[in-house]
């Protein structure tokens, strides 16, 4: 597990948030816990996304996602729910 990756507890509180990529008629959305990991993984290390490693999918499909689900309000919604929750300091 790299640094910034999910681990599993993380992922079953955060996974039920986030939008469901099926359906859309481009290519196949992948994993989202792979993809929140690689945004997570560029945050905390601060490299370039075009530095960003393999393991995470292309590096502009992670940009894309991640600017897509900013424009749908996905970040303000989940940190709500994470404060709902009282999970927040």
């Amino acid at each position: 597990m790299g640094r910034g990756d999910l681990s599993d507890a993380e992922w079953e509180l955060i996974g039920l948030v986030l939008p469901s990529e099926r359906g859309r008629s481009a290519r196949p959305a992948g994993d989202n816990r792979r993809f929140l990991s690689g945004m997570f993984h560029g945050l905390l290390v601060g490299c370039p996304r075009r530095d960003m490693h393999q393991r995470y999918g292309r590096w502009n499909s992670v940009y894309v996602r991640f600017r897509r689900w900013a424009e749908q309000g996905v970040w303000a919604a989940s940190l709500q729910t994470l404060v709902d929750l009282g999970l927040t300091k």
